[in-house]
């Protein structure tokens, strides 16, 4: 526990320096809720193997503040992760967005065990956690957003949320690397880029982009 502890302490600096050079204005408990996550992610890394990050900092960056490049990109009130892993982007979005409602879907049972207790440690309300695969997901409502992030390529991730997404109302957003020209060529006719864009990552060198999508409404 005093590790742990220690380790949240050591990671206030720099999650407010990152939130300060993304111009993000979080309140303290938003923040003390993103380093308790950050730190349960850590725990449970040792023992399950969630990601392949393992240095707390390369995590801050590369898993907290990579998924907080989609907070002033959000709208509606009900979200969609695809393919969430250890909770990213959505437990971040969800701690930031209590007003909006979060469904994060994996087919692995270990992440959705470890996105489960960690959404419910940090009194998350309006994250519901789903073992199943994409295909097979039936939403009581649809989704204003879908988003994912290293789940897929843009054109397998279309079709898999096809009948998920309504045309001309369903936001779609891939994060993804290096910018994904190949990919977007594939784009099957009745999708529209809305727009593709670098997004800036404090303490990561990598190139970062993401790219809007949705499915256009047909005559």
């Amino acid at each position: 526990m005093e590790r742990v502890a220690t380790m949240q302490e050591e990671a206030k600096g720099p999650l407010a320096k990152g939130l300060r050079e993304m111009g993000l204005d979080l309140s303290a408990t938003q923040q003390e809720s993103l380093l308790a996550y950050l730190a349960l992610l850590q725990k449970w890394n040792q023992a399950f193997n969630l990601s392949g990050v393992r240095d707390p900092g390369e995590m801050l960056s590369r898993h907290l503040l990579d998924s907080l490049t989609l907070l002033p990109r959000l709208s509606g009130q009900r979200l969609l992760d695809v393919g969430t892993g250890p909770g990213i982007p959505g437990i971040p979005l969800a701690i930031c967005r209590p007003d909006m409602a979060f469904d994060l879907l994996d087919s692995n049972g270990k992440k959705t065990r470890f996105v489960f207790q960690a959404a419910l440690q940090l009194g998350l309300a309006n994250v519901k956690v789903h073992q199943l695969r994409v295909e097979q997901f039936q939403p009581g409502s649809t989704p204003d957003m879908i988003v994912c992030r290293a789940f897929s390529s843009l054109r397998d991730l279309l079709e898999l949320t096809r009948h998920l997404a309504q045309p001309g109302h369903t936001r779609i957003l891939a994060m993804k690397g290096l910018y994904p020209e190949a990919e977007l060529a594939e784009l099957p006719a009745d999708v529209a880029l809305v727009r593709a864009e670098q997004v800036f990552v404090p303490g990561d060198t990598a190139e970062r982009h993401l790219i809007e999508l949705n499915f256009k409404v047909t005559e």
